[in-house]
């Protein structure tokens, strides 16, 4: 897939499944010195090496809400906008990984419209789940494979941002505190803060939506 590189450099292709985010970090700072320095088939070797972490982390965090590889484009642009600004002090594809989910965030935050989610807008089987949630019986057919991760979409579209972002990390992706802070600079405690806020919003979906059908 055709993606466009950095200003000055011509477009990169992607061939799928060709290039993995785990290259070394040796390899890594020898392709940052030779950006450095002007060389464009580093900059383009760059890319393909965090393109895959990148482009998880936008689908991770924006599913089906944009398009994916507009939002991985002005990642790599934020990237080499601010190449001077990485010193090192952390490996670079945690850099990268800040950077791509404060772009996330950034969308998410400019989208502003949070849908309210109505029990009639439900398939039978998001219905099926809602029910599991709220701890009562289903009769309606069982969530068709697939269905559940786009329910989870729908709750977590119902809150802010912020809470989107942590609640995807720490409770679908299982991410621990301290990689949170890694990923989006914010103190322990605003990310715990933040988390309980979310998880009382979506109690209280669930159990607004529960009350629509639970006799």
């Amino acid at each position: 897939m055709p993606f466009p590189a950095p200003p000055g450099l011509s477009a990169v292709s992607f061939p799928a499944g060709k290039f993995s985010a785990r290259d070394g970090e040796t390899e890594t700072r020898a392709l940052l010195a030779a950006v450095r320095q002007g060389c464009d088939h580093a900059a383009r070797r760059l890319v393909e090496t965090m393109y895959p972490n990148v482009i998880r982390i936008v689908r991770a965090h924006l599913p089906g809400h944009c398009d994916q590889e507009d939002v991985a484009q002005e990642v790599f642009l934020r990237i080499f906008s601010r190449l001077d600004s990485y010193r090192g002090l952390s490996p670079f594809s945690h850099w990268v990984s800040r950077i791509t989910t404060n772009a996330c965030l950034d969308l998410m935050r400019r989208r502003k419209a949070r849908p309210e989610i109505r029990f009639c807008d439900l398939s039978s089987g998001e219905e099926a789940l809602l029910l599991a949630a709220a701890g009562a019986e289903a009769e309606t057919e069982a969530a068709l494979p697939g269905e559940s991760a786009v329910f989870v979409d729908k709750l977590l579209d119902s809150l802010k941002p912020d809470q989107q972002l942590v609640v995807r990390l720490m409770d679908v992706e299982q991410h621990s505190i301290s990689e949170i802070r890694q990923l989006t600079g914010w103190s322990a405690s605003k990310i715990k803060m933040t988390a309980l806020r979310a998880r009382r919003k979506l109690a209280e979906v669930i159990g607004r939506l529960g009350n629509s059908i639970l006799p």
